[in-house]
C-alpha cells in the first residue's frame, strides 16, 4: 500500500504546477457532490436517493458557485505541502459561502432544500476539502518531519510559543513538547504538545527521545537558574537558548537564532538590576567618552551608555577594527530606537597626553569611563614595558588630561588581581588606583573613582568560549589547577554596576563589585561539557567524550583572587556594591613611584620595574624569574639612554 502511495506521490509531485491545480479541482468538484447527496441521503435516510431535475440544477450552481469562491480566496494557489492552520479560516469562509449559495439556488430554481441540509452539506464539505489537503500534507511532509531533531522546549511563555512556531515552519529540528515552572501546567497541551513539570524533566527526554534541549525563558520571568541548568546538567543532552526580547526587538536576531547557552545561564544567577534613575542623572544629556570603546568591557560600557540618551559619546579607542566595530553597532542602536545620540569614533592611545586632552576639550566631555588596558595576565607578564606604558601612564596621562579639559567625572575600570597582585598587570592596575587616588586629594574638579571587580565571562581571553571551542574539537579541555578558582560576573551585569558606582562617587574611593560566589574553573568545565550533551572522559570513565589536562599555572597566576584588601567595606545604596577602606598614598610618593618606573621604562630595563613594583607598598609579590620576551632575549641589557639619544626631559615618557 505504502508503494502505491509513494508511486502517486511522486507522481503528483512531478506534475506541473497547473496541472496540480486541475487535480484539485477535480478533486473539490467530486467533494462537494458527494457532500451534497450525503446530506440530502442522511435528511430522507435515504441512500439510494437521486436528485431531481430541479436539484441537480442546484448542485450545479452550487458547484460553480464554490469553485468560483475557493479560487478567488487563493485556496489553489496554496501549496498543499506548506499549507498552514491560516488556510483554515479561508476554508470556512468558503464553505460559508458555498451553503449559503445552496440556499440561494434553491430558492431561485423551486428545489425543496430542507433546512438542515445547508448545515449537513457545509460539514461534509468542510472535513472533505480541508482534511484532505492537511492529511496530504501531513504524509507529505512525514518523511522530512521524522528526519527533524526532536527538541524539548523548557518555557511556555510568548518567547516559547514564538519558538515552537518558527521550528515547526522549519527544517531542522520538531519541538515535541513544553516543560513548565508551574506545576499545575503538568500534562496539559499547548499547540497539541504536551507540557510537563520541570520536576519530570527527566521522563520527558526519555518518552520522547529527545536529542536537544531549548532555552526559551523570558527575560523578565522569576526562575531559579541554578536548580534548573543543575537539573540539565543530568540529562547529557545539548542545551541551547535563543536570542534576548531585547536582541528580537531590535532586530538584532530571530527566535529561531539558535545558540550556545549564555554565560548568565553558566553561572546559575539572576542578573543585577540597577537604580536606574541614578545611572539615568549622571549620563543624560552630558558629553560622555569611553576609552578603551572597542573592548569586551568598553564596548558594552558604550551599548549601555548611549541608552541613557547622553547628549554625545565619544568613543576613544587605538585598535581601528574595534572602533568601526562599536561605532557601527551603536550607531545602528541610535538609528533603530531613534536616540538622537552623537557617537564620534576617536583613534588615538591613553598614552598620548596632548591627544587624550585634545580631544577632551574639544568635545566638551563631562564623564570619563576608562576601560583601556591590557588585562590578560600571562601577555602583561611576558611584556613588561607596554602593561606599565599602558595600565599605569596611559591612566595617570589620561586622567591629568581630564583635569586639564575640567572632566567632572572620571571612572577607571580596575581588576581584582590589583588586590596583593603577584603579576604586572595587576601591579599595574593598583598602582592606577593608587594615581587616581593621589589626584583626588591633589584637586577638587574632578571627581576620580575606580570600580573593582573579578573576571568577566565572554571576554576577550575568557575562559568560556575558549572551552566551547576546544569541546567542539573533542578536547582536551585545558585548565591550569584542579583548585584554581575565579569571581566571574558578566560583561552586561559588570558594565551596569560599574555605571553605577560611576554615579556614587564623591572623590578618590575604591568600589567593589559583589561577584558572588567564586567559581571553580575545572567544575565550569565539567558543566559546558555535560551541557553540550557530551561527558567528560576519566581514567575510571575511558568511555567518555572530552577529557579535562591541567596544564600548570602560567606566569604571574593565582590559585584565588580577591577583592578586597582590607577587611572592612562599607556598604552603599546599591546592596552588590561596596566601597572598600584602603591604604592611599600622598601625590608627592605617587610621583615619586611614577618617576623611578620613568626612569626604568625610559632604558628597558625590566628588572628595575619589577624592583620599583616591590618597593611600592602595594603587597606585590613576583615570580623569582622575569619573564618579558625582549629581557631574556636580550640577557637583560639595560638600554643606556644618555648616550643614545634620550627624550628631553620635559617631554612625559615615551609618548
Amino acid at each position: 500500500m505504502s508503494q502505491i502511495f509513494n508511486f502517486f506521490k511522486h507522481r503528483l509531485f512531478e506534475l506541473p504546477r497547473p496541472q496540480k491545480r486541475l487535480v484539485s479541482l477535480v478533486a473539490d468538484t467530486i467533494f462537494i457532490v458527494a457532500a451534497l447527496w450525503a446530506a440530502y441521503a442522511l435528511r430522507y435516510e435515504n441512500y439510494s436517493w437521486l436528485p431531481n431535475h430541479k436539484q441537480q440544477l442546484v448542485f450545479a450552481g452550487t458547484v460553480l458557485t464554490s469553485l468560483f469562491v475557493f479560487a478567488r480566496l487563493g485556496l489553489y494557489r496554496a501549496v498543499i505541502r506548506y499549507i498552514s492552520e491560516k488556510a483554515l479560516m479561508v476554508m470556512m469562509t468558503g464553505v460559508a459561502i458555498s451553503g449559503i449559495s445552496l440556499i440561494i439556488y434553491g430558492y431561485l430554481f423551486q428545489a425543496v432544500v430542507p433546512r438542515s441540509v445547508p448545515v449537513i452539506y457545509g460539514a461534509f464539505v468542510f472535513m472533505l476539502v480541508a482534511g484532505t489537503r492537511f492529511a496530504f500534507r501531513g504524509l507529505i511532509n512525514r518523511p522530512r518531519e521524522k528526519a527533524k531533531g526532536r527538541v524539548l522546549i523548557v518555557g511556555t511563555g510568548p518567547k516559547a510559543m514564538q519558538l515552537a512556531s518558527a521550528l515547526i515552519q522549519g527544517t531542522e529540528y520538531r519541538p515535541m513538547g513544553f516543560v513548565s515552572f508551574d506545576g499545575s501546567k503538568h500534562k496539559s497541551l499547548i499547540a497539541g504538545m504536551q507540557v510537563y513539570g520541570v520536576t519530570h524533566i527527566q521522563r520527558a527526554v526519555r518518552e520522547q527521545g529527545i536529542q536537544r534541549i531549548f532555552l526559551a525563558l523570558e527575560d523578565d520571568g522569576r526562575v531559579d537558574r541554578k536548580s534548573l541548568i543543575r537539573r540539565l546538567e543530568e540529562l547529557a543532552v545539548p542545551v541551547q537558548t535563543v536570542p534576548s526580547m531585547s536582541e528580537l526587538v531590535a532586530g538584532q536576531a530571530r527566535i529561531n537564532d539558535i545558540r550556545d547557552l549564555d554565560v548568565e545561564d553558566l553561572l546559575g544567577r539572576d542578573s543585577v538590576q540597577p537604580n536606574v534613575a541614578i545611572v539615568a542623572e549622571s549620563l543624560y544629556q552630558k558629553v560622555v567618552m569611553v576609552t578603551g570603546a572597542g573592548g569586551s568591557i568598553g564596548s558594552e560600557l558604550c551599548r549601555q551608555i548611549v541608552r541613557h540618551k547622553p547628549k554625545a559619546l565619544v568613543l576613544f579607542e587605538q585598535s581601528e577594527f574595534g572602533l568601526y566595530d562599536i561605532e557601527r553597532e551603536l550607531r545602528n542602536i541610535n538609528q533603530i530606537e531613534n536616540l538622537g545620540v552623537g557617537v564620534y569614533p576617536v583613534l588615538g592611545s591613553v598614552c598620548h597626553h596632548r591627544r587624550c586632552e585634545r580631544v577632551m576639550r574639544a568635545f566638551g566631555v563631562q564623564v570619563v569611563y576608562h576601560a583601556a588596558a591590557y588585562k590578560h595576565v600571562p601577555l602583561v607578564e611576558h611584556n613588561v614595558i607596554e602593561g606599565v606604558q599602558n595600565n599605569l601612564f596611559g591612566t595617570w596621562h589620561a586622567a591629568e588630561a581630564a583635569i586639564e579639559a575640567g572632566v567632572e567625572r572620571f571612572v577607571l575600570i580596575s581588576t581584582d588581581k590589583a588586590v596583593r597582585p603577584t603579576n604586572v598587570m595587576g601591579a599595574t592596575k593598583r598602582l592606577a588606583e593608587l594615581v587616581l587616588q593621589g589626584l583626588s586629594s591633589r584637586q577638587t574638579e574632578t571627581i576620580f573613582s575606580m570600580v573593582r571587580f573579578g573576571n568577566v565571562l565572554g571576554s576577550s581571553g575568557s575562559v568560556v568560549p575558549l572551552f566551547r571551542d576546544q569541546i567542539r574539537d573533542g578536547g582536551p579541555v585545558t585548565v591550569t589547577h584542579p583548585d584554581i578558582t575565579r569571581y566571574f560576573m558578566t560583561i552586561p551585569e559588570a558594565s551596569q554596576l560599574v555605571l553605577q558606582a560611576g554615579a556614587m562617587g564623591r572623590g578618590g574611593e575604591v568600589f567593589v563589585l559583589d561577584m558572588g560566589e567564586p567559581v571553580k574553573i575545572a567544575d565550569l568545565a565539567r558543566k559546558m561539557i555535560r551541557l553540550m550533551g557530551l561527558s567528560e572522559k576519566t581514567d575510571e570513565h575511558p568511555e567518555g567524550d572530552v577529557r579535562v589536562v591541567y596544564t600548570g599555572l602560567r606566569p604571574g597566576e593565582k590559585l584565588f583572587e580577591e577583592l578586597l584588601i582590607g577587611d572592612d567595606p562599607q556598604g552603599t545604596p546599591h546592596p552588590r556594591i561596596m566601597m572598600a577602606h584602603e591604604m592611599a598614598l600622598s601625590w608627592q610618593d605617587v610621583e615619586k613611584l611614577l618617576s623611578r618606573l620613568d626612569a626604568a621604562s625610559r632604558s628597558f630595563d625590566c628588572a628595575r620595574i619589577i624592583e620599583t613594583l616591590k618597593d611600592a607598598s602595594i603587597g606585590y609579590s613576583s615570580h623569582e624569574r622575569i619573564e618579558d620576551w625582549v629581557w631574556c632575549e636580550s640577557d637583560g641589557e639595560v638600554f643606556d639612554s644618555g648616550s643614545r639619544g634620550a627624550a628631553p626631559s620635559n617631554v612625559r615618557f615615551l609618548y
